[in-house]
């Protein structure tokens, strides 16, 4: 074991990281929501819903086609999204086994190449924010809705269908020993074993781009009520990015019928925010920070799919890939343990 605050370095270079741990250091956390929060999320018995509820909105990838999650309960253990359109398919279950790529989004599939989900990020990652731990979501198609409100209309479907408590017992687990995966340009993400057994988790983020989003951290504990703060959140892009879009990337059919306006993503130039941002804090919007920790991170937390995750994590500059590459590495190097209760 490292008595480098980063523990093990499971991937990356040990230079790069430790400068690059440094730079977060430094780096001044702009809002901290140190909260208890519901105390239903530190239970010991599993959750599902207490009703099925259904959200509809315009496609992530065909803007112009209404989609619809309808989320049920279930005995299942874990998460499983159910393509309805395919009946010759089973549901996939929400697993780090089952992500097919982490190309700009997280997309799961299972079985037929037809059997699969894109942009599940801003979906599962209600699990580990609303402490829902079984739940299986009819869909019709492998495109999701995109909202104008990011995942607020789910958390709110979730929230109308009220979380309700299981039999059995739930699991929680944690990292072994400190561990921490570099990528480029300076990012890591670090997994820290819970303390005195804790069932908390604990995530402090921060990023670093060079437009008007700048620098930005935040520190939270996860419950219902961050998690709820944070899910606003949209997904941001450039300026550059928007206006490719809606010209050249017309010729592209991955491009062509993207959903994107200037109401569900948040558009950034180099000097100022070219639409109304949100999760203003201080006079600083810190939109983009949230959504990179509630809807991207813990989504990725959400594919740990042997109990409940606690502890602490750290990131920095870190996106999809390298979320998804600590999550496999952990599996692949057994370093999760459970925690007794």
């Amino acid at each position: 074991m490292s008595s480098e605050p980063y523990g093990t370095i499971l991937a990356g270079n040990e230079k790069d990281i430790r400068l690059a741990y440094d730079k977060w250091a430094e780096q001044p956390v702009d809002q901290e929501m140190m909260t208890e929060g519901s105390l239903a999320q530190q239970q010991d018995l599993e959750t599902t819903l207490g009703k099925s509820v259904s959200v509809i909105g315009p496609g992530t990838f065909l803007g112009r086609a209404q989609r619809t999650l309808k989320f049920e309960p279930t005995t299942l253990k874990g998460w499983w999204l159910d393509r309805v359109d395919l009946s010759d398919s089973l549901p996939i279950h929400m697993s780090v086994r089952n992500v097919w790529t982490v190309v700009r989004n997280i997309v799961l599939h299972s079985g037929s190449p037809h059997n699969y989900m894109r942009m599940v990020e801003h979906i599962i990652a209600l699990k580990v924010g609303m402490g829902l731990d079984n739940v299986i979501i009819r869909v019709d198609s492998g495109d999701p809705p995109l909202f104008d409100r990011s995942s607020m209309d789910l958390v709110e479907a979730v929230e109308e269908a009220e979380i309700v408590t299981q039999p059995e017992p739930a699991v929680y687990v944690t990292v072994k020993e400190p561990v921490t995966v570099g990528g480029p340009n300076g990012s890591f993400l670090t997994f820290l074993p819970a303390e005195d057994k804790s069932r908390k988790l604990i995530v402090d983020c921060a990023i670093d781009f060079h437009s008007a989003i700048g620098k930005q951290r935040i520190r939270f504990t996860v419950n219902r009520e961050t998690f709820r703060h944070g899910a606003l959140a949209r997904t941001n892009t450039t300026l550059l990015m928007m206006i490719y879009c809606k010209t050249i990337g017309k010729i592209f059919a991955d491009v062509r019928n993207l959903g994107y306006t200037t109401k569900n993503i948040l558009v950034a130039g180099p000097k100022r925010y070219f639409n109304e941002s949100y999760l203003v804090r201080e006079g600083k919007s810190l939109e983009a920070v949230w959504h990179r920790a509630a809807l991207d991170l813990l989504a990725a937390v959400a594919l740990i799919d042997r109990g409940r995750f606690t502890g602490r994590i750290i990131s920095y500059k870190a996106g999809h890939t390298l979320d998804v590459q600590m999550i496999r590495e952990l599996y692949r190097h057994n370093l999760l343990k459970e925690i007794s209760p």
